[in-house]
């Protein structure tokens, strides 16, 4: 893995901000940009001086400016992601690609060394799924996959739609400064390109679905929200995954749901928030409600 990982996003996400800077708007402050990244002032002085050293930004009788745009971003996403992170689309990953089953056996070690990451980092992400009895404790670092029964699933399903509407409001409100906007207009790009070559790469969906949800819930940080939305992450994108009838267009319908949703974020207007992301996670219900019960008749 990577290290450094915080500055690193910190690093992609300051050019976004000043990428977004008009020619009339005034450099933000290393308090503006420690609470809109969501990292210390520490982080925020190492990125403005990393800035400065490549010519981007000069300061001059302790006023910034930007000298010119950037082009790129210099850290791929494989090296911003934590290592929960990491992990934990790794292991949506491998559940997916080899159609993990309920009653399926693994270790603590097999997915260290496949993941390429610590036994230790494995055995902290697989406990806080314990918890929710998910997966289930064995000798010798081993562990059993249990799997999901539709009543599960939708209790899990209630706490969802209340964090992400409440999310979805909270993000239509965000100040235009914000480095979610230029994110969300990212992803909408995403969205567009994917749209376009539907045919080819609709398996690519399930990864930009768990990225956009949850930029919204970022917009609303909840420590406890955001430690739970690693099981519904998990367990939505398994059975968005699982359930392969129709997969191709039930994620085409996803896709122009999800640009609705943006067109209704950008719009900021909290009538046109709440239709669009009620719809959109009415849809989702159904699909779950119809992989766990087509899941629980083959079991």
């Amino acid at each position: 893995m990577k290290t450094d990982s915080v500055f690193k996003r910190a690093f992609n996400e300051t050019l976004d901000v000043l990428s977004a800077l008009g020619s009339e708007d005034l450099f933000p402050s290393e308090v503006v940009l420690s609470q809109s990244l969501g990292v210390s002032r520490t982080t925020v002085r190492k990125v403005l001086s990393e800035l400065e050293s490549q010519g981007l930004v000069v300061t001059s009788n302790r006023q910034r400016r930007l000298v010119r745009r950037p082009i790129a971003k210099p850290f791929p996403e494989t090296e911003t992601l934590s290592t929960s992170a990491h992990i934990e689309r790794q292991f949506m990953e491998w559940t997916l690609r080899d159609n993990l089953g309920s009653g399926a056996s693994f270790n603590e070690l097999e997915l260290a060394r496949r993941f390429g990451v610590a036994t230790s980092a494995i055995r902290e992400f697989l406990n806080r799924f314990q918890h929710y009895g998910l997966i289930e404790k064995r000798p010798n670092a081993g562990w059993l996959f249990k799997g999901f029964t539709p009543e599960f699933a939708l209790e899990l399903f209630e706490i969802r739609e209340m964090f992400e509407l409440r999310s979805a409001l909270a993000f239509g409100a965000l100040p235009r400064q914000s480095p979610l906007w230029r994110q969300i207009e990212l992803l909408e790009k995403e969205h567009t390109d994917l749209l376009a070559d539907i045919a080819e790469k609709f398996h690519d969906f399930s990864d930009l679905d768990n990225r956009f949800h949850r930029l919204i819930n970022s917009a609303s940080p909840n420590r406890f929200i955001d430690d739970f939305y690693d099981i519904i992450s998990l367990i939505f994108h398994y059975h968005y995954q699982w359930n392969k009838k129709d997969e191709r267009s039930r994620n085409e319908v996803a896709v122009r749901e999800h640009l609705r949703y943006i067109q209704a974020l950008k719009s900021r207007s909290a009538a046109r928030i709440e239709k669009a992301c009620s719809a959109h996670l009415a849809s989702a219900k159904q699909t779950l409600i119809n992989a766990t019960t087509q899941q629980e008749q083959v079991s």
